[in-house]
């Protein structure tokens, strides 16, 4: 997947590279001080993300009172891992798992608060969607592409949610997906490690954490408002993260429609789910390249737009995610439970 991503970016640069010009032109007149805006705000992302998980954590009466920076240091921590071990998230779950162990929650309400962020994440963007494909509809210039590729985006996100409410919501289905789940991973770890290592699951633990799962469910279908803080949290992370790119159009003097950049966002970061490079580096920005362009955006607009959000975030979440990521390591890699 890695070589053909790679293959794609090199034939995209190719066609590309009269736009490519044009971008490096536009970044020689970037305004510093309104770029300088993205600092706070990836800060206020990472919050607002740690929010999502805590909120329900605390609703659960599972956590106390946590300091603002605490929530946004154990996201970037979690975007960390996800960036340098590329899983389509399962990574971070586990990292998180880990983390809030150390708070004294359980691995299975741990990845329940993942599962709550996730999906609240996914419910909030859908309703953005909406009103993004609403304002581009009214705008008058919409391609057709636009909604195709809107509406698949919009069915594949609700069919995700469908399917793991079916999984959760019977203890017959959730034990028998993790007795599949135990017996897949350990035949591919016999086989990869030619039988050197026997298993890497213990089924009796995966029985007690999917059991874990499926009881918090259980009492999150009876307590549905729980869901409502997570879901506020969620419009606000994918506001801030639209607004990220947009702030980057203003410094480069350009006003661009945020509909756009919202659907843009969406697709961009669904397909580098799939992608085993960085964050998805390479096809996420060569997919809302070419979307943002496609939806009347000129190319080195939006090259110089996407790439250079793109490369501050990266950078401020692998160089800063490394530091505090290894201090969590050291502090805590033995068990001892965190300072609030």
């Amino acid at each position: 997947m890695s070589i053909i991503t790679f293959l794609l970016i090199a034939v995209i640069i190719y066609f590309s590279r009269h736009e490519l010009v044009h971008a490096w032109e536009l970044l020689s007149k970037v305004n510093i001080w309104l770029l300088l805006l993205l600092i706070p705000l990836q800060i206020a992302v990472y919050y607002a993300v740690g929010e999502m998980v805590f909120s329900y954590l605390r609703s659960k009466n599972s956590i106390e009172h946590i300091a603002p920076l605490t929530l946004a240091r154990l996201s970037l921590e979690m975007n960390f891992v996800n960036h340098i071990l590329p899983s389509g998230g399962v990574s971070g779950i586990s990292y998180m798992g880990w983390r809030l162990g150390r708070y004294g929650v359980s691995a299975g309400r741990a990845t329940m608060a993942q599962v709550v962020r996730f999906t609240m994440g996914f419910v909030a963007y859908i309703v953005l969607l909406l009103l993004a494909l609403l304002a581009v509809t009214i705008d008058g210039n919409i391609n057709r592409w636009i909604i195709l590729v809107s509406s698949a985006l919009i069915s594949v996100l609700i069919g995700s949610m469908v399917a793991g409410v079916y999984l959760m919501s019977s203890t017959t289905r959730i034990m028998k997906f993790g007795s599949w789940l135990t017996r897949s991973v350990n035949g591919l770890v016999r086989r990869v490690t030619f039988k050197r290592v026997s298993k890497v699951l213990d089924g009796e633990k995966v029985d007690v954490f999917f059991h874990d799962i499926h009881t918090d469910f259980v009492e999150l279908r009876r307590e549905k408002k729980i869901l409502l803080k997570p879901f506020l949290w969620g419009l606000v992370v994918n506001v801030l993260e639209v607004s990220l790119f947009m702030v980057t159009f203003w410094a480069l003097g350009e006003s661009v429609n945020p509909a756009p950049i919202m659907i843009a966002f969406g697709v961009a970061t669904f397909a580098g789910v799939f992608v085993v490079t960085p964050g998805g580096a390479g096809a996420y920005e060569a997919i809302m390249v070419g979307f943002v362009t496609l939806a009347g955006v000129s190319g080195g607009v939006a090259i110089a737009g996407i790439v250079l959000t793109r490369v501050i975030l990266l950078f401020g979440t692998i160089v800063l995610g490394y530091v505090f990521y290894q201090h969590a390591i050291l502090k805590y890699g033995k068990d001892k439970k965190p300072d609030l």
